[in-house]
């Protein structure tokens, strides 16, 4: 006989607390030295950084605090609302450009992406139409394709920002959800095959991105250009040894690392902190890992399953691309590192994503 669990999973609180309180503290060590040159103040990015997170933990502790079913009648909703945005922004005018990416809306640095929403609208209309449709998935023609459909369409917009990193992550995400809802392995066969080549060409289809392949096989070909960054990123981590340099002693972070409170706050992490800092950070990202996925199986109901599954895999897609750019075994992306890294969008959905996995483990079945 099982019963329901009233309480949330406090392992799995604990771990999202602790990366990020790590997160505002690293971002300001990070970020000093680019805040001072930049803006005339240290703090600038750390102020922003704990901004974000405090509108991110009250998001967080809604969704805590709101079973997760009630939000299933709206995934339809927020879907077309963000389709709609991924067009707005790309309006003349409308969407911001930064970085050579144009993936902002709204005025000056407050300011949205559209491209994050979508990720968690995909995930939860993912697990909406799969628990509504169970056998569907089965059938290519009435059940995938129609998905297929969707989740291209999206990754298309998103394309012609463009945003590589993070419409992959949304595809990724998609595909572990259909995965486990019971996809044929046949099904993914062929689509692991058109993928492939279809990440072929749009990789052929720009110059920059042939760039970051040959320079991830051998940055020291253009160490100031296209290595640049890989290379100044294990310089980062090697210093760091075992135990790192210290708080606040990163050498790197002076303007070698470019960004380094985004993309690489990784390396400045093991820099600083050493092995033992970067295997600390990893850990407790294997917490959320254990307790999401106990979450999904046990989860009272496919949708709670489902949606519990994208969420912990839109996290650990992430975690693992950026970790994996930071020492050298993927090509640069441009991925954040979910709770550490800064930015106001991807803090407050991946806060907003996780206070809906920790509502979800309130409910699981207790055997």
């Amino acid at each position: 006989m099982s019963e329901k669990k009233k309480t949330a999973d406090g392992l799995l609180l604990f771990a999202i607390g602790a990366l990020l309180i790590i997160g505002v503290i690293m971002v300001y060590s990070a970020s000093a030295a680019w805040g001072e040159y930049r803006f005339s103040d240290p703090y600038y990015f750390a102020k922003r950084q704990m901004l974000f997170a405090f509108v991110g933990v009250i998001g967080m502790t809604i969704m805590m605090h709101v079973d997760y079913w009630n939000w299933r009648r709206f995934t339809l909703l927020g879907l077309f609302i963000c389709f709609g945005l991924l067009i707005l922004v790309l309006i003349p005018g409308v969407g911001l450009v930064r970085g050579g990416a144009q993936s902002w809306i709204g005025v000056g640095a407050f300011s949205i992406q559209p491209s994050e929403f979508m990720k968690l609208a995909m995930i939860a209309f993912l697990a909406h139409w799969l628990a509504a449709n169970p056998q569907k998935i089965q059938s290519f023609k009435t059940g995938l394709l129609p998905l297929l459909a969707i989740i291209f369409t999206a990754f298309g917009l998103i394309m012609l920002q463009p945003d590589l990193g993070t419409g992959a992550v949304m595809v990724a995400t998609s595909f572990v959800i259909l995965f486990v809802a019971g996809a044929r392995v046949r099904h993914f066969a062929v689509m692991g095959g058109i993928g492939v080549a279809g990440f072929v060409g749009l990789i052929a289809s720009a110059p920059y991105r042939i760039d970051r392949i040959t320079s991830f096989m051998d940055p020291w070909s253009d160490p100031l250009g296209t290595g640049f960054q890989i290379i100044q990123s294990l310089y980062a981590i090697g210093p760091g040894g075992l135990f790192g340099m210290g708080f606040g002693e990163s050498r790197q972070k002076y303007f070698y690392l470019p960004e380094p409170q985004t993309d690489f706050i990784f390396a400045v992490i093991a820099e600083e902190g050493g092995f033992i800092a970067g295997v600390a950070v990893i850990s407790l990202f294997a917490i959320i890992l254990w307790r999401g996925v106990r979450t999904a199986l046990l989860a009272p109901d496919s949708f709670g399953t489902y949606l519990a599954v994208g969420i912990v895999g839109m996290l650990f897609i992430q975690v693992a691309i950026n970790v994996g750019v930071v020492i050298g075994l993927i090509p640069v992306t441009g991925i954040t590192l979910p709770l550490l890294s800064y930015g106001g969008s991807s803090l407050t959905l991946m806060l907003v994503a996780l206070g809906i996995l920790v509502n979800i483990s309130s409910n699981v079945r207790s055997v």
